[in-house]
C-alpha cells in the first residue's frame, strides 16, 4: 500500500509518496513486503494460511490470527485485539510467507503471542484512529515538558497511540535505570489516557525516527534492516578505512551497520595478500609494514628510524611475498627499493570532474560569438551604406540644376 491510498491522505502533507522519506502517518514505505506469490492460483480446496502480518506506525509488526475467516488482502485496514481495548492496523502479508516470516522470527503457529482478528475496521473505526494519531505530536511535545520538570535522565523519542484512543506508548532511550512512576502518573493525569513506558535502543530510535544517510539513501534500519548486528572497529580495520568516529557514525550515533556488508568480500581479497605482521629483512635494514590497497594489490612499507618512518616504498604484493619467500632461505642481502625500481606503474586513468569539463564561460562563448559576428555585420553594413551615400553625394554633385528665369512683362 502506498501514500496514495493512505487514511490521512489530504490531511498531511508528508503524505506523498515523491518525499525522499516515508509517510509519517502510515509508514508505508517503512519494512514495506514485496508479496511474489500474490500472482499464483491456489487450489480449489487449498485452504489459505489463516495467521497474517499486520504493520503499525514506524514499521513496527506483528502477526494476528484470521479466527473469523475474514476475506483478507494486502492493505486492508483491521481492528485487532489489544490490552485493554483494540488497535487498528494495516495489513502487510498474507498467506505462505508469513510461514516464513514466523519461522524468522521463531514463533510457533499456536503461540498464544499471536492475538485474534476482531473485523475489519469501519469508518467509524478510521475516525476515531485518525483523531489519536493527530494527538501524538502535541502529546510528544508536552510530554517532553513533563519529563524536563522532573530532571529524569532519559529522553522520550516517540508516541504512538492505540487505534481506539484509550492508550498510548511512550518510546524512550536512556543510558541508566530511571525510576519514572511520577511521569507516568504525571502522562496519566494530563492525557487522560492509560499509559505504557518502552526503552529502545539507539539503532531501534534511528529506526523508528527514520532519516537520510550520509550515503544520500534512507537509512537502512528504517526500510529494511531488521536484524541489528554487533559492528566493531574490525571491520573498518580490514577494509583499510580512517577510523574517524565522525565518518563511522550513523545517525545512532554508533558505528555504521553498512560496515559489515562486504565485509566478508574483504576478508577474501585479504588472504591472497602476505601478511601485515611480517617484517621485511633488507640490506638497509627491517621495513615494517604501513598500508595497502586491496584493489590495486599493492603494499607500502617503510623504514624506521628514531621513531620515525622514512619515505614510503611501494610494492606488490607478489613482490613482498618473494621477499618474504627469500629472508626464509636467510637471504637479506636485499634492496626493495630495486624491486620499487621494477615496478612498473599503470597509468592512472583521470577521471575529470564532469561540472569542471568546460570553462565556467562556456555558456557566453556562443553568445560572445555572436555578439562579435553582430557588430562585424553592423560594421560592413555602415561601411555599405556610407559608400552608397557617397556615391549619391557625387551623383548629386555633377547635376546641374538650372533655375528657370521669371518671364517679365513687355508692357513693363
Amino acid at each position: 500500500m502506498g501514500c496514495t491510498s493512505c487514511s490521512f491522505k489530504n490531511k498531511n502533507s508528508t503524505n506523498n509518496t515523491s518525499n525522499a522519506t516515508a509517510c509519517s502517518s502510515c509508514s508505508s514505505d517503512k519494512m514495506n513486503v514485496y508479496d511474489w506469490l500474490s500472482n499464483m492460483t491456489y487450489p480449489a480446496h487449498f485452504t489459505p494460511f489463516d495467521i497474517v502480518e499486520v504493520r503499525f506506525k514506524n514499521g513496527r509488526k506483528h502477526f494476528y490470527k484470521n479466527t473469523a475467516n475474514l476475506r483478507l488482502s494486502i492493505g486492508d485496514i483491521i481492528a485487532v485485539e489489544s490490552s485493554p481495548g483494540h488497535d487498528i492496523g494495516i495489513i502487510s502479508l498474507t498467506g505462505e510467507l508469513v510461514k516464513i516470516q514466523l519461522k524468522k522470527h521463531n514463533i510457533p503457529h499456536d503461540s498464544e503471542e499471536i492475538k485474534k482478528i476482531y473485523r475489519k475496521a469501519t469508518q467509524k473505526d478510521i475516525e476515531v484512529w485518525e483523531e489519536a494519531r493527530a494527538k501524538e505530536k502535541e502529546t510528544q511535545r508536552k510530554g517532553r515538558e513533563l519529563l524536563s520538570k522532573l530532571n529524569l535522565k532519559m529522553k522520550l523519542s516517540d508516541v504512538e497511540y492505540q487505534g481506539d484512543g484509550t492508550k498510548a506508548t511512550f518510546y524512550y532511550t536512556a543510558d541508566e535505570r530511571v525510576d519514572f512512576r511520577q511521569l507516568i502518573r504525571d502522562y496519566a493525569t494530563a492525557f487522560g489516557i492509560r499509559v505504557e513506558m518502552k526503552q529502545v535502543g539507539l539503532r531501534q530510535e534511528a529506526a523508528r525516527l527514520g532519516g537520510v544517510g550520509s550515503c544520500g539513501r534512507e537509512l537502512c534500519c528504517s526500510t529494511w534492516l531488521t536484524d541489528f548486528r554487533k559492528v566493531n572497529t574490525t571491520a573498518a580495520r580490514y577494509q583499510q578505512l580512517s577510523l574517524n568516529p565522525q565518518k563511522l557514525a550513523g545517525q545512532c550515533g554508533k558505528l555504521k551497520c553498512c560496515l559489515n556488508y562486504e565485509l566478508d568480500s574483504y576478508l577474501e581479497a585479504l588472504k591472497e595478500f602476505p601478511s601485515q605482521d611480517v617484517r621485511l629483512l633488507t640490506d638497509t635494514g627491517h621495513a615494517d609494514f604501513v598500508k595497502m590497497d586491496i584493489f590495486k594489490g599493492i603494499m607500502w612499507y617503510s623504514y624506521k628510524h628514531k621513531d620515525e618512518f622514512s619515505k614510503l616504498i611501494k610494492l606488490t604484493k607478489e613482490q613482498v611475498k618473494s621477499i618474504i619467500e627469500a629472508n626464509n632461505n636467510k637471504v637479506t642481502n636485499i634492496s626493495i627499493e630495486d624491486y620499487e625500481a621494477e615496478l612498473i606503474e599503470d597509468k592512472e586513468e583521470t577521471t575529470e570532474d564532469v561540472i569542471m569539463q568546460d570553462s565556467i564561460d562556456r555558456f557566453e562563448k556562443a553568445t560572445k560569438k555572436q555578439r562579435s559576428n553582430k557588430r562585424k555585420n553592423k560594421k560592413k553594413g555602415n561601411a555599405a551604406q556610407a559608400n552608397v551615400n557617397q556615391e549619391q553625394k557625387s551623383q548629386n554633385r555633377r547635376k546641374i540644376v538650372v533655375k528657370k528665369k521669371p518671364r517679365t512683362n513687355n508692357n513693363e
